[in-house]
């Protein structure tokens, strides 16, 4: 199973002066921008550990996921969440033969922990030996920084600031989150079921 994310973060999309703000630079100065690179590195540096710690993709972007086997053959779990629409989906053989699956016959399970395809038949596409299935979809829980849950543009805040901090230490190798930050995203974290799970 490969994750490849097809439209990343621009710098717009990036709460930057907000950021600022959270950290009390000073303004008026005409030097406000002097820093924004650091500030945007800092920014994207928290969403990508809090989206990988939760699972959960915060603001909107689009993806393409690579399946080579359905864990369960009528559902299976999508590997982040929430899930807003499905945009394509194909069958690709061993040759590299493409076969465009109509996407009327499999519907999005919306969820917020754990979306889910599943067939409005009886199984889900049945994919070549050797070949895989290739989805795209969009995630994310708003096109926009301010459509973000508080308590996650929180935590992005409080992590990037303790990234700011802590950039000259030289030393962060333990991957550790500050405890606000873990507090703040505890209650986004998947839980994984095994045992017959579609996960």
């Amino acid at each position: 199973m490969r994750l490849k994310e097809q439209t990343g973060l621009s710098a717009t999309d990036l709460p930057v002066s907000q950021f600022k703000e959270h950290l009390r630079l000073g303004s008026g100065f005409g030097e406000e921008s002097l820093q924004d690179t650091v500030l945007e590195a800092n920014l994207r540096a928290a969403i990508a550990a809090i989206e990988a710690r939760t699972g959960k993709v915060l603001i909107e972007r689009t993806f393409v996921w690579q399946v080579d086997g359905w864990r369960q053959s009528e559902a299976q779990a999508l590997p982040v969440a929430p899930v807003t629409s499905l945009s394509w989906m194909k069958l690709v053989t061993r040759a590299g033969d493409e076969v465009a699956v109509d996407l009327s016959t499999i519907v999005l399970q919306p969820s917020n922990q754990r979306p889910m395809l599943r067939s409005t038949g009886f199984m889900l596409p049945n994919i070549p030996v050797f070949g895989y299935c290739e989805i795209g979809f969009v995630a994310g829980y708003a096109p926009v920084w301010s459509g973000l849950p508080a308590d996650l543009a929180q935590a992005v805040m409080i992590l990037a600031a303790h990234f700011y901090e802590m950039r000259n230490a030289g030393d962060m190798r333990d991957g550790a989150l500050p405890a606000g930050v873990i507090q703040l995203i505890e209650r986004y974290r998947t839980v994984r079921i095994l045992g017959g799970s579609p996960a």
